[in-house]
């Protein structure tokens, strides 16, 4: 046994820290006891039935499994970067379309060259992060994009009149999207060893991996983020965009979101 990996002891003692959680929340009278206690518990049944389910793909699917593992979770990933901006033409679609690129560009050309396993055991954690970075690009480059109609249709418009191409009346704007969309994976590029040690370099060096050979799957780790988070973020503007303009190059109305309830 691993004395790095917390036992089922160790975990269920783990709940500790939940239990303080909840104190906090009932001392400072937030109402979060049985939001904090229904997370808790909905995490854990989780990821105990990911974890069977996982074991069972590593075992009997390899490779192939692990593609239908992905493909499921850019699905699950498209519906979440969407449904903050569902006023969007085509949103959905867009969404998964630029996940997917994001994702099967980055893994694509890790696979072909070599720098990771083809192994299911490998290819489902390093391609769920990198599904997950563009989930996060796409949904930032959506929301910023959707504030940047709204707040910018005089300024397009403008251009428009002057007969630009809706492309050129947009360009600026799409430049704009796509730097904010990217702040969050450049930062955690820039600061990557000096704020905190990221996840697989951790769990490596928890698992007994030499901190040199843990910091070389980070940088590779790192690099993929990024280039997963630019591909999703452009093409989630590019698509948008096209979809927000008329043949005749005229900008669509967009309906305001529904108020919650």
């Amino acid at each position: 046994m691993n004395p790095a990996v917390p036992t089922w002891a160790g975990v269920a003692a783990s709940a500790a820290l939940i239990a303080l959680t909840i104190a906090v929340a009932w001392r400072g009278r937030l109402r979060l006891a049985r939001d904090i206690t229904l997370a808790a518990v909905r995490a854990a049944l989780q990821l105990a039935a990911v974890g069977a389910l996982l074991l069972l793909v590593f075992q009997h699917t390899g490779l192939a499994g692990a593609i239908g593992w992905l493909a499921l979770m850019v699905l699950i990933a498209g519906r979440v970067a969407a449904r903050r901006t569902p006023v969007l033409p085509r949103v959905l679609p867009t969404a998964t379309a630029a996940i997917t690129v994001g994702t099967a560009a980055t893994m694509g050309t890790l696979l072909a060259l070599g720098v990771i396993a083809t192994q299911a055991r490998v290819v489902i954690p390093v391609g769920g992060m990198v599904v997950s970075g563009a989930m996060q690009a796409t949904a930032l480059a959506l929301t910023r994009l959707y504030d940047e109609v709204r707040t910018a249709r005089p300024a397009i418009e403008a251009r428009l009149s002057l007969g630009l191409a809706a492309t050129e009346a947009f360009a600026p704007h799409q430049r704009t999207i796509v730097r904010t969309a990217l702040i969050p994976a450049l930062d955690s590029t820039k600061t990557v060893g000096i704020i905190s040690l990221p996840g697989a370099m951790t769990g490596l060096i928890l698992a007994g991996v030499d901190p040199f050979t843990a910091i070389r799957y980070q940088i590779v780790v790192m690099y993929m983020l990024l280039a997963a988070a630019a591909l999703a973020a452009l093409v989630a503007v590019r698509l948008t965009e096209r979809a927000l303009f008329d043949e005749t190059h005229r900008l669509r109305p967009l309906a305001e979101p529904m108020a919650s309830h």
